[in-house]
């Protein structure tokens, strides 16, 4: 049963952006928990790119997009986002959303399917 879906995703080219959205479904809830967003790139591990907080007022980025992504949230709809700007070819990656908050994946509960960004050069 899928409890969170990521959206957003597709192909760009390098310089270009992407929003990323993240919902909860099937009776769960991201309100009262943190989000967290990582990507995994072919033969890579999967790793982290922004945390935020319940509240939303802490947030956290992997230095390698500092500057460039800015996640969201928005407890009213029970959503969040991740805003890509600037996007490199590196950036290419799947990328998941998660219920938790930090850079640990195991600080993570509900993970997404997650969604394919492509970033060409």
């Amino acid at each position: 049963q899928v409890h969170v879906v990521e959206s957003g995703g597709g192909l760009v080219q390098a310089g270009g952006s992407l929003r990323l959205s993240c919902a909860a479904s099937g009776g769960e809830t991201f309100s009262t928990y943190g989000m967290g967003w990582f990507r995994q790139a072919p033969g890579k591990e999967r790793e982290f790119v922004a945390t935020i907080s319940w509240t939303g007022e802490t947030v956290d980025y992997a230095d390698f997009v500092k500057g460039r992504f800015t996640i969201s949230r928005d407890n009213a709809k029970d959503t969040g986002a991740l805003q890509m700007n600037s996007l490199k070819p590196e950036d290419t990656a799947v990328y998941y959303c998660a219920r938790g908050y930090g850079y640990r994946r195991s600080n993570y509960d509900l993970w997404g399917q997650g969604t394919q960004v492509t970033v060409s050069s």
